[in-house]
């Protein structure tokens, strides 16, 4: 099971490598889901002393006052044999083996933090120390709770450490190392203050009790140890630290510990407790405890880790790839931009997206419609024929059929048709507009890139404007051509006066009666009607051949033109990604990554199992 905590300790440095250690930000942070043991005490409560005691060795900073600015995340791994070391995160190929020199690093990668100010920051340091003295155990240490501000602080410095130990003790993944001084009041300690809040029924606290032998003489702490004055889930655990005279002779923590020993054994009050007293105890209990812990807490990191990766990859595909350094890729980016585009508008018109229906709404619906509404029985009524056919006839009337009026009358209805016409190549040309900013919208690259997107969609207009005139002189030429040449077939029907006995002597001034107008008005209309019923079918396919078929196969073909054309400066301008979303891309990256390899990792740890 040894290799859990090793696990855990490999994760807490990949999520600090990312800036991943349990601040705010808008995904869930896998550092808040692992594991770990916070220490939490106040100044002076002897936390450093308790820490150096596990370790075996002498390697924290001292001094007055806030003294542990940072959070010093400590992973202890034991060696089997073999020279002790250490090991920063920040400096992963130096080994110490001064462990003095241990000590001046953790205040000068402090000070690098937050500059030599009295400050605190919240971003972790990574200690490993390699000794065949430890045992594997990750442990947090926390600055230390104040209640007073020293020189060179701001006033707000007791809250802001206090706000900082409570975001890291009030996950519920986090074991509670809360260390208070026998030589104090147990009701005004600071670690047990905290940690009663955020843990009221002690169910992840454990109590470490320090300065046993500092006690006034008649006194002890045999209440607080066996749990009578305050309850713990878990025992009370006493430890010796060595005095401050002890310290300035450089005595060996070895030898510390052996005389701690010795002190919970020979003293009466405390015999009975020795088995579980001191800090080589204290090492293993909470190694034990927190192997136990991580064990119980892999199937909900798989979860977590499983369910974070599937928000990550979606986030990622939502912002879309990140732009090309060279011209070319730049170049096949826009491209494959343009493309999905292009897709899209074509899944309009092919009904597989919403909206090309409309088009053949104005076919078999507006066109119709409009045609109706020409009324070509009022521009046939008895006076305009009439006047037509005089005009036609000028100083010499027809003899047998007045042809020329007949062509001035079907020549000028039909002109009428221009308009719906003209109106259905409008329509589609807006409706076409319409699926290319709908199109546009849908393309989820374009949103990335305002000046790509801005560039295509004038680009699709303009073509589109370009096919709408090339639609309107085809369509219109189909009335033209109605126009420019009748049916010959219809009018040989007409010249049957004498075929069926009818008087060809009959004065010409007869000719314009109302009787005979009103059927030259019926043979136009009726004529009229069949080219109108033509144009009605042949006007659409028209349009669809020269505005949407030729929308769909070369929309942007002029575009691509154009681009072929451009810098490498110039392609960059149109991938004017902002710099926000850029950033938000690598540091999604980054953290996919981490969970990914976290994965990777405690999946082959769960089956190791």
């Amino acid at each position: 099971m040894e290799n859990l905590i090793q696990l855990v300790n490999r994760l807490q440095r990949a999520c600090t490598a990312l800036g991943d250690h349990g601040e705010e930000s808008a995904l869930p942070t896998l550092w808040d889901a692992l594991p770990s043991i916070a220490v939490v005490g106040g100044q002076s409560s002897g936390k450093s002393s308790v820490l150096e005691s596990i370790v075996g060795k002498d390697f924290l900073p001292r001094g007055s006052g806030i003294v542990t600015r940072r959070p010093l995340v400590l992973q202890l791994h034991r060696l089997d044999e073999g020279r002790e070391y250490a090991e920063f995160g920040h400096l992963p190929r130096k080994r110490f083996t001064d462990f003095a020199a241990v000590r001046k690093e953790i205040a000068d990668e402090t000070d690098r933090e937050t500059g030599r100010s009295k400050q605190i920051s919240s971003v972790p340091i990574y200690l490993s120390i390699y000794s065949p003295n430890v045992v594997n155990l990750t442990l947090i240490d926390l600055p230390g709770l104040t209640k007073v501000a020293v020189e060179g602080q701001s006033d707000s410095i007791v809250t802001e450490i206090e706000n900082m130990v409570r975001s890291y003790i009030e996950k519920p993944n986090c074991i509670i190392l809360a260390v208070s001084p026998a030589n104090q009041d147990l009701a005004t300690s600071d670690a047990i203050k905290v940690s009663r809040e955020v843990d009221p029924k002690g169910e992840r606290t454990f109590g470490v009790l320090t300065k046993i032998d500092l006690m006034d003489k008649g006194t002890d702490a045999v209440d607080i140890l066996e749990g009578r004055a305050y309850k713990l889930q878990f025992p009370w655990i006493g430890v010796v630290n060595r005095s401050q005279q002890d310290i300035n002779k450089n005595v060996d923590m070895i030898a510390a510990r052996r005389r701690e020993r010795e002190y919970f054994a020979q003293t009466p009050e405390y015999k009975h407790l020795a088995p579980r007293m001191g800090s080589e105890h204290l090492g293993k209990v909470l190694s034990k405890h927190l192997e136990s812990v991580i064990k119980s807490r892999i199937p909900g990191l798989q979860s977590l880790i499983n369910k974070t990766i599937i928000e990550l990859e979606s986030e990622l595909s939502r912002l879309g790839k990140p732009i090309a350094t060279d011209a070319g890729g730049k170049l096949y980016m826009i491209m494959e931009i343009c493309r999905a585009f292009d897709g899209i508008f074509k899944e309009h018109l092919d009904g597989i997206r919403p909206g090309g229906d409309k088009i053949y709404n104005v076919f078999d619906n507006q066109l119709p419609a409009a045609l109706k509404r020409l009324q070509f029985d009022k521009h046939l009524a008895m006076e305009n024929v009439r006047k037509l056919i005089t005009e036609a006839d000028g100083y010499q009337p027809h003899l047998i059929a007045p042809e020329q009026g007949y062509r001035r009358l079907i020549e000028t209805a039909l002109l009428t048709i221009k308009g719906p016409a003209e109106a259905a190549v409008d329509a589609v040309h807006g409706l076409l507009k319409e699926l290319v900013h709908k199109s546009m919208s849908e393309t989820m690259e374009l949103k990335q890139y305002p000046s790509l997107r801005v560039e295509v969609g004038n680009a699709a207009v303009e073509s589109l404007d370009r096919l709408k005139e090339e639609s309107k002189k085809a369509t219109l030429q189909l009335v033209e051509m109605e126009c420019s040449y009748l049916t010959v077939d219809f009018f040989r029907k007409l010249p049957q006066d004498v075929e069926k006995g009818g008087n060809p002597t009959h004065s010409i001034f007869d000719r314009y009666n109302d009787s005979y107008l009103r059927r030259i008005g019926s043979t136009v209309l009726s004529y009229v009607n069949m080219v109108c019923a033509s144009l009605r079918n042949s006007i659409p396919k028209s349009i669809v051949y020269c505005q949407v078929r030729e929308a769909k196969r070369s929309l942007l073909d002029h575009f691509f033109t154009e681009l072929g054309k451009k810098e490498g400066r110039q392609l960059g301008a149109l991938l004017d990604e902002d710099p926000a979303i850029m950033q938000r891309r690598i540091s999604l990256a980054k953290r996919l990554e981490l969970y990914r390899n976290a994965q990777a990792e405690i999946d082959s740890v769960a089956w190791s199992k």
